[in-house]
């Protein structure tokens, strides 16, 4: 592999010098590769069904996608899914199917950035992969459950792959410093711990610890030792795997909210920093926490939404980065809460309702009578000010439509402000039914 590597073109990026050239030298995802599983004997054996790669930047996608290209006998066409067109689909499939016809060579197409298809590309495959007579090999860093059509998802196996861990990124980097030295002539030298802040810097990212090993190396024109300082000046400011429209991004979203539910105030702070960090909206972040006010704490401490919004118009006056204070004052309060979901039971039990019975119709004691025809009518006829009764309440009145009377849609917890209001309920309900 490595002197396959040397010889190739020395203004190509590293990472690309480096890309294995068998499954041997594959590094990371040992268990999608491992012995004997499916995905390694169909590479091996040169058996392969349309199947996605899935998985973050620089994890292997694109090498696996090389690797079949070595290996396969069927013809190996690389499409692009952002500048490829129907037309040139069309051709590709005249073709595979002369092929076909004519040799009994099959057709395998890859597509890096398949996520990138428009619909009428995935419509145009479709029949294709269905009849047999293209292959389909996709890559994508996007989940192909939202990325990729159905019909087309259907016909295909989809493979994740993992980011790398810190070993497998260190096995990277101690095998790239010898291409380097190869292509350089130069004597290069790193420590381990130097390796492993790159590995643990880049995130799983093979491509991404590649690049900046080879900026880092770049300064030692005379050979030398690679020191914390030379890879502090390479790395420059760092980034965050996140895309605002993508599966991290909900994944995150998801992080936080949990945390929160989960009342850990640690964890609830890091993941919104993780959001504001990659570039989120804070307003984006303010409106999931007035949600979350509401949904999972609700009664059991109604400051909570005061709180929330309270932050959301300090955050409006102030602007980043003070902003950022009534951020983590909001998020830190709904994570420390007591937890409640009530409110959020309570209107959907009152839209299931609605959904099965419809429009029932409002009993005539809380109609208002404003005319004398609907006092004639009997609207309003019989309703008891509550005002009036002891302790300002009715008991045994009802206010349900008829055919719903006596239905609890609101049930309160005992925890926080609910298990106050929670007793005072049982005990008003007690009353209606000993009234009654």
């Amino acid at each position: 592999m490595f002197e396959a590597a040397t010889r190739r073109d020395g203004g190509a990026p590293l990472a690309d010098r480096l890309r294995p050239q068998s499954l041997d030298d594959f590094v990371g995802q040992s268990k999608l590769l491992a012995p004997g599983t499916p995905l390694r004997r169909a590479l091996l054996e040169d058996r392969v069904r349309s199947m996605i790669f899935w998985g973050p930047p620089g994890v292997g996608k694109t090498t696996l996608g090389r690797l079949l290209a070595l290996r396969t006998r069927a013809c190996f066409v690389p499409f692009s899914a952002v500048l490829g067109s129907v037309a040139e689909l069309r051709t590709i499939v005249t073709e595979a199917r002369e092929r076909l016809s004519y040799r009994g060579q099959g057709t395998l197409v890859f597509v890096d950035e398949i996520h990138r298809f428009n619909k009428g590309q995935q419509d145009a495959f479709l029949p294709h992969v269905e009849a047999g007579t293209l292959v389909l090999v996709g890559a994508t860093t996007e989940n192909p459950s939202f990325a990729v059509n159905a019909a087309l998802l259907s016909r295909c196996t989809a493979f994740r792959l993992d980011p790398l861990e810190e070993a497998d990124l260190l096995a990277v980097l101690r095998r790239a410093l010898l291409v380097v030295e190869g292509l350089g002539g130069r004597q290069l030298e790193a420590d381990d711990d130097v390796l492993g802040a790159i590995a643990r810097a880049s995130g799983g990212d093979a491509r991404r610890a590649l690049a900046t090993l080879e900026m880092a190396t770049d300064a030692l024109a005379d050979g030398g030792r690679l020191t914390r300082e030379i890879l502090a000046a390479a790395e420059g400011s760092k980034t965050l795997l996140y895309d605002k429209t993508g599966e991290e991004h909900y994944n995150v979203v998801s992080a936080f909210i949990k945390s929160m539910r989960g009342s850990d105030p640690d964890a609830a702070v890091y993941w919104m920093m993780r959001m504001l960090e990659a570039g989120d909206d804070p307003l984006f972040v303010l409106r999931r926490m007035l949600i979350f006010a509401s949904e999972d704490i609700g009664n059991a401490d109604s400051r909570a939404l005061l709180v929330v919004t309270a932050a959301d118009q300090a955050f409006r006056r102030m602007g980043m980065p003070e902003g950022m204070y009534p951020l983590a004052h909001a998020a830190l309060y709904l994570a420390c809460a007591p937890k409640s979901n009530a409110v959020k039971n309570a209107w959907q039990r009152a839209k299931a309702l609605v959904d099965e019975h419809g429009a029932l119709a409002v009993p005539k004691k809380l109609r208002n009578a404003v005319t004398r025809l609907m006092r004639d009518e009997g609207y309003g006829a019989d309703y008891r000010y509550p005002h009036d009764e002891d302790e300002g309440f009715a008991a045994g009145e009802t206010y349900l439509p008829d055919a719903l009377a006596g239905r609890a849609l609101y049930e309160p917890v005992e925890r926080g402000e609910e298990t106050r209001i929670k007793a005072r309920l049982v005990a008003l309900r007690r009353r209606e039914g000993d009234a009654r």
